[in-house]
């Protein structure tokens, strides 16, 4: 029995953790030590698979990943200049993903835990994004207040400890990245939709007219359906009465509709919760305006921010690493029974 080959385990401070991360598009594996220092961190992408069908497809997805998974985990141990028998742990992301994604990595991780009599890890793809920020700064403790800004969440969140968490707000209907890639193909932008808007925004001017949602209201939530919608009806209002319009406007006009009320509400709960130090998270958070507006509040209300460098941001290993040593230090192992979950609660 595997939980018999583990139960003898002893904790290890200076753990060494390989890192398996394969809920989108990317197949990704890292080595993390003491869960701060990355030794190694690869990323194989099948992102160019998915351009031509404006999305993910979840099959095309899980097949590249089974391709790649082997050559992903053996690249990454190389480069860190270990063996197998030098990993401590694995960690792997079990949910929020693609199902047939998450899989194909959880299968791969019991497989190599199993035969390595090696603790298992289950890391939840969202804690990961939050874990970011402590490979940014190796001496970075809680509490904090912190911005998660993905495709598939948006929260403001009190970091209090380690491992205990108080959602402040989170969206209440569409994420600020779904609603970043629902405008992109209003716009005609190819996948992935955010950089193609941040792009085409940076030529543009903040002169069209959108709601701000629940500015002033709301407490920290946050609602991009309305914002998606109002940028749809202008469109195709325009294109209608065939008036022109420019799409670099648009474009720079919700982004800053979209972004504006994240930095403006995550300097609203520093001063409440008197905590003033700010990390972020998730693949929003490698937008150059979102930076460059939580760079300049952060600095005019002196508060303390720690942003992970952009690769950081959007889907890697390297965070599941992070993340995963917590879990390590708590104990929190799966048994050889560990299954995939589409959908996780931050908790």
């Amino acid at each position: 029995m595997y939980a018999d080959k583990i139960k003898d385990f002893k904790i290890k401070k200076d753990a060494v953790i390989l890192a398996i991360e394969s809920s989108c598009d990317e197949t990704a594996a890292a080595v993390i030590k003491g869960g701060r220092k990355i030794l190694s961190s690869k990323i194989l992408s099948s992102c160019a698979e998915h351009v031509k069908f404006g999305g993910v497809v979840p099959e095309i997805a899980s097949r590249a990943h089974t391709t790649a998974i082997s050559l992903v985990v053996e690249d990454a141990v190389k480069s860190a200049g270990l063996t197998l028998a030098d990993i401590d742990a694995v960690a792997v992301t079990y949910g929020a993903g693609l199902l047939g994604a998450l899989l194909v990595g959880v299968s791969y991780a019991k497989t190599l835990a199993y035969s390595l009599s090696i603790p298992l890890i289950p890391v939840s793809h969202i804690r990961g994004h939050l874990s970011a920020s402590y490979l940014e700064n190796e001496s970075l403790q809680p509490p904090f207040i912190s911005l998660l800004a993905s495709g598939g969440h948006t929260a403001i969140i009190y970091v209090k400890s380690y491992s205990e968490y108080e959602i402040l707000g989170s969206t209440l209907d569409d994420a600020v990245g779904e609603a970043f890639d629902k405008v992109a193909r209003v716009l005609g932008l190819s996948y992935p939709g955010g950089p193609n808007v941040e792009r085409l925004a940076e030529s543009g001017e903040n002169a069209v007219k959108l709601p701000k949602m629940l500015k002033g209201e709301g407490g920290y939530n946050f609602s991009y359906s309305g914002l998606k919608t109002a940028v749809i009806n202008y469109i195709h209002g325009k294109e209608q009465k065939g008036e022109e319009y420019s799409r670099a406007d648009v474009a720079c006009s919700f982004q800053h509709a979209a972004v504006d009320i994240l930095v403006e509400k995550v300097i609203e709960a520093c001063k409440e919760k008197g905590v003033y130090v700010v990390t972020a998270g998730g693949g929003v958070v490698a937008n150059g305006f979102l930076r460059r507006g939580l760079e300049e509040q952060c600095k005019q209300n002196k508060i303390i921010l720690h942003l992970p460098p952009k690769w950081l941001c959007t889907d890697n290993a390297a965070m599941i690493g992070a993340e995963g040593y917590i879990q390590y230090l708590n104990g929190n192992f799966a048994d050889i029974d560990l299954n995939a979950k589409a959908r996780v609660e931050l908790k």
